[in-house]
């Protein structure tokens, strides 16, 4: 089993900056890709960032330019920087990890990120 815990979600301005931060602990040696997803109130989960135990990175349109996911092999912690904040980045924001035979997946609880005017 794999244990998720997101941190450093907040209140931030539209045009601001905030990291977001997961922590995996467990059988982490089972995880090939580890990703961001995201969920605005009445909208269905969206992946945001993704990157592979190789290093190889993804980023939905969105927030393509403004994003950044990275990882520290020796915390075991994925990152989320995310910059110039927009009003629609307003979610909760869900660290998620998968197997290679995306047999196994796991999710975080969340973290709120809100985005003011």
């Amino acid at each position: 089993q794999v244990q998720l815990a997101e941190s450093g979600g907040g209140l931030v301005q539209t045009g601001g900056s905030l990291t977001l931060s997961c922590a995996a602990s467990g059988s982490i040696i089972s995880i090939n890709v580890m990703d961001w997803y995201r969920q605005a109130p009445g909208k269905q989960r969206e992946l945001v960032a993704s990157i592979t135990r190789a290093g190889s990175t993804y980023y939905a349109d969105s927030v393509k330019g403004r994003v950044t996911i990275s990882r520290d092999s020796a915390k075991n912690t994925l990152y989320l920087r995310m910059d110039s904040l927009k009003a629609e980045d307003t979610a909760v924001y869900f660290c998620h990890g998968r197997s290679a035979n995306f047999l196994d997946h796991y999710w975080g609880q969340g973290t709120q990120v809100t985005v003011s005017s």
